[in-house]
C-alpha cells in the first residue's frame, strides 16, 4: 500500500512539473504577444501620423493647384489632382496592410 501511495504521488509531481513548465511557456508566449500588440499599436499611431500629414500636403498641393491653373490648364490641373490623390490612396492602402 505504501508503495502504491508513493507512485501516485510521484505521478502527482511529474504532473505538476508538467503543468508548471506548460504555464510558464504560456506565460512567455503571452508577455511576447503584449510586447507585440504594444509595438504595433505603435506603428498604427505612426501611420496614422504618416496618414494625416500626407492627407494635409495633399489638400495644401489641391490648393496650390487650384489658384496656379487658368483657362486650359484647369483639365491639366485636375488630371494632376488626380494622380496625386491616387497616389497618396496607394500609400494609405500600403501603411493600412
Amino acid at each position: 500500500m505504501n508503495a502504491e501511495y508513493h507512485a501516485a504521488i510521484d505521478r502527482l509531481r511529474k504532473q505538476i512539473g508538467i503543468l508548471l513548465s506548460q504555464y510558464e511557456r504560456i506565460k512567455a508566449d503571452n508577455e511576447r504577444m503584449a510586447l507585440e500588440l504594444t509595438t504595433s499599436k505603435t506603428q498604427l499611431n505612426e501611420h496614422k501620423t504618416t496618414i494625416h500629414e500626407f492627407e494635409q500636403k495633399v489638400n495644401k498641393l489641391q490648393l496650390t493647384e487650384a489658384f496656379k491653373a487658368s483657362g486650359t490648364d484647369v483639365q491639366e490641373a485636375k488630371q494632376k489632382v488626380t494622380r496625386l490623390i491616387k497616389e497618396i490612396d496607394k500609400c494609405i492602402a500600403l501603411l493600412n496592410t
